[in-house]
């Protein structure tokens, strides 16, 4: 009988897996084709001065060379103050409509120590949010630069799905290209002071702060 050994490739994990990247590739050629059709988000100017007992207090101006870098859609920079107990926090919002072209948020854990920052701690933190089933996960930073601490929090925004890892964000982009023919997503980031070292009110702070916009954030992303 003519022997089969020149097949027996075929049944190999490297064939399987060989194959698998094949029609990963395919489906995602198939995605970067297709126009998108990502539902109109709310302009992020029209996020409201006040969200609970926080109100802003200052508006950061984005200059144009960051703004080149960045290639967002739609940009926020405030700073909100809660008179009752003296906090202050800093809410970023980066919306990008379409990651297709290369325009995608650019990683707070590469951009801090560009702008000098050292971070000391990282996690990654679960909480909870009112009005959300589930608690969302996101990423916990202390970082220094001098004398002076902040506390970061940050993750990716994706329709109604929050992500603290920048490979899971890339995953669900590729699986909503295909399924959905969307790659929207925005880049939220939370910057509290740390004052006398104490990280953990710090955290409480952004923690509380988070919780008071959350809800009011997602109405201005599409859905």
């Amino acid at each position: 009988m003519p022997s089969n050994s020149g097949f027996s490739f075929l049944g190999s994990k490297y064939a399987r897996v060989a194959t698998l990247l094949v029609i990963a590739q395919a489906l995602g050629l198939y995605a970067v084709s297709r126009r998108e059709k990502t539902p109109i988000a709310r302009p992020l100017a029209e996020f409201p001065a006040d969200v609970g007992s926080w109100r802003m207090v200052g508006e950061g101006v984005i200059d144009k060379d960051t703004q080149d870098v960045l290639r967002a859609d739609d940009l926020l920079s405030r700073t909100y103050y809660e008179a009752a107990s003296r906090r202050v926090a800093s809410l970023f919002v980066a919306f990008f409509q379409s990651q297709r072209t290369g325009q995608m948020p650019h990683s707070p854990k590469n951009c801090l120590p560009g702008s000098g920052w050292t971070p000391s701690e990282s996690a990654i933190i679960s909480m909870q949010v009112p009005g959300l089933a589930e608690p969302i996960e996101v990423n916990r930073y202390v970082v220094a630069k001098g004398d002076e601490q902040s506390l970061v929090l940050y993750w990716y925004q994706t329709r109604d799905r929050v992500v603290a890892s920048e490979y899971r964000a890339r995953v669900y982009m590729m699986a909503d290209a295909i399924r959905y023919n969307r790659t929207d997503t925005a880049l939220v980031r939370v910057v509290v002071p740390v004052v006398g070292n104490q990280v953990g009110e710090a955290t409480k702070t952004a923690q509380d702060f988070v919780t008071a916009f959350f809800l009011r954030l997602r109405q201005h992303l599409p859905s």
